[in-house]
């Protein structure tokens, strides 16, 4: 097994590198301030689902976080390379862009490994989700819509749900709005309707749930966006989550109150895996 289980990793002006081999300066701000932007994203039957909206998003990442725009056709040479040399359909692929040591050049790494074991049990079962607070990212300076290597709240809030007798955590602003989960975006159906927040909240623009949205619409369902009430989610007729890895994940349960598994989420599953591998 490589190192941490990565399967292949190849970095900017090196291409393919041992999984164990170090590729940072140990003054990369990346590393030492959190300051590099990064995108996860599911392969299936070897090819990356979204990456050309993956990338740009990665792009915007970069910018927001003052960092030189990355080229997308280096990222995607060295996923190419990743994979070829990892050599397996299904997997989690990774890309970091990180602006270096001060003065320094921002480097690429792209890294491939298998998708956490877990994740079909967790589906099967269903997620319980806790609510908690956090503050809206609506200012500019919060950076919206950013992902970045600075994870420690996200992780803390895993950590934090986990206490609490639940497996993930769902935020929620000083006003008791619905936000988005630490690594997902949350949705609900009420009735035959499916609700999800608005990107105007300041949550991430998830390329899962953009899948979703045209995936719903595509089969009939209504689908509103918007600024909901944690008490909307609160009375759903079900709920689930979404991300690029964990794909749709019912919630069994919020705030220790029973919710029922439903149809809209085993659906939706299935066609985010359609058309993943068309």
């Amino acid at each position: 097994m490589s190192a941490g289980g990565l399967l292949a990793v190849a970095v900017s002006g090196r291409g393919l590198v041992d999984p164990g081999e170090p590729v940072l300066a140990p003054d990369d701000e990346g590393f030492t301030r959190g300051r590099a932007a990064f995108e996860t994203m599911r392969v299936y039957d070897g090819r990356p689902f979204r990456l050309a909206e993956h990338l740009a998003r990665l792009q915007g990442s970069a910018e927001r976080i003052g960092l030189e725009r990355p080229d997308a056709g280096e990222f995607e040479s060295l996923a190419a390379l990743a994979l070829e040399r990892a050599a397996t359909p299904e997997a989690v692929l990774r890309l970091y862009w990180s602006p270096g040591p001060p003065g320094g050049e921002h480097r690429a790494i792209v890294l491939v490994g298998p998708i956490p074991d877990w994740i079909e049990d967790a589906r099967a079962r269903g997620q319980r989700l806790v609510s908690l607070l956090h503050p809206r990212r609506s200012a500019p300076w919060l950076l919206p819509a950013t992902k970045s290597t600075s994870y420690a709240v996200a992780m803390a809030a895993e950590s934090e749900a986990k206490a609490r007798g639940a497996d993930d955590a769902v935020f929620v602003d000083a006003d008791g709005i619905v936000l988005e989960g630490p690594v997902t975006n949350i949705w609900w159906r009420e009735g035959d309707v499916l609700v999800t927040p608005s990107l105007e909240v300041g949550i991430l623009a998830g390329e899962t749930r953009a899948a979703l949205l045209e995936l719903a619409r595509r089969g009939g369902r209504v689908v509103e966006e918007g600024v909901y009430p944690l008490e909307r989610l609160h009375r759903a007729d079900e709920a689930f989550t979404s991300s690029s890895v964990r794909e749709v994940m019912p919630v069994v349960a919020l705030d220790g109150r029973p919710l029922e598994p439903g149809p809209a989420a085993v659906e939706l599953q299935e066609a985010l895996r359609e058309e993943a591998r068309r």
